[in-house]
């Protein structure tokens, strides 16, 4: 099992794709969105949009209330719940999931995971950005930091720690300093030998 956090524009799903060229298993990022729409029954644009996204709203008002994670809106919870039943279901065979807290739903459950985190400068994210063409015209510098706010703060909801924490992951890699491809190649590596 091999888990891939990361930093909005941080070129993970590229890695992803990489590596699983290279060692021949399957990686899940939007696949994943389908399989967890079967799983849940909510509908594919709010699993899209809430499946790896809380609001700093969302983690604001909960914060005023000092209510624990299981009182988030039932559908946000529902929507974890089934992303976790996909995770630990697709972890019966070797594979490649790209965000959703994976490494801590696998860690929870004492499944030995690879976990890496991808990260970088901001001006090489941005420039990245707009080759990912999200935005539909909205600042890219806006854009980066509220997609990064709000899978930091479904990563903090969920897994109790930032995104970020270095502690979480095997390897994280500068991916705006080491190329895509060398990074699947240390990946690559790293899980085979």
């Amino acid at each position: 099992m091999i888990t891939i956090n990361r930093q909005y524009a941080a070129y993970g799903r590229t890695i992803a794709a990489k590596v699983s060229e290279r060692l021949g298993i399957p990686d899940y990022d939007k696949d994943f969105v389908k399989k967890t729409v079967a799983e849940s029954g909510y509908d594919l644009d709010a699993i899209t949009r809430d499946g790896e996204d809380i609001t700093s709203k969302n983690r604001f008002v909960n914060a005023i209330m000092n209510i624990a994670v299981g009182s988030y809106p039932d559908y946000v919870k529902k929507i974890y719940e089934a992303e976790k039943e996909v995770i630990l279901d697709l972890a019966k065979s070797p594979c490649i999931i790209v965000g959703r807290c994976a490494n801590h739903v696998l860690q929870e459950a004492g499944i030995p995971s690879f976990d890496v985190f991808c990260y970088g400068d901001l001006e090489k994210r941005k420039a990245h950005a707009a080759e990912l063409d999200e935005a539909q015209g909205k600042d890219i510098s806006k854009y980066i930091e509220q997609r990064d706010t709000y899978r930091n703060n479904f990563y903090k909801t969920f897994a109790g720690t930032d995104i970020d924490d270095c502690t979480r992951y095997t390897i994280c890699l500068d991916t705006c300093t080491i190329s895509p491809d060398v990074c699947a190649d240390i990946i690559v590596r790293l899980v085979t030998e």
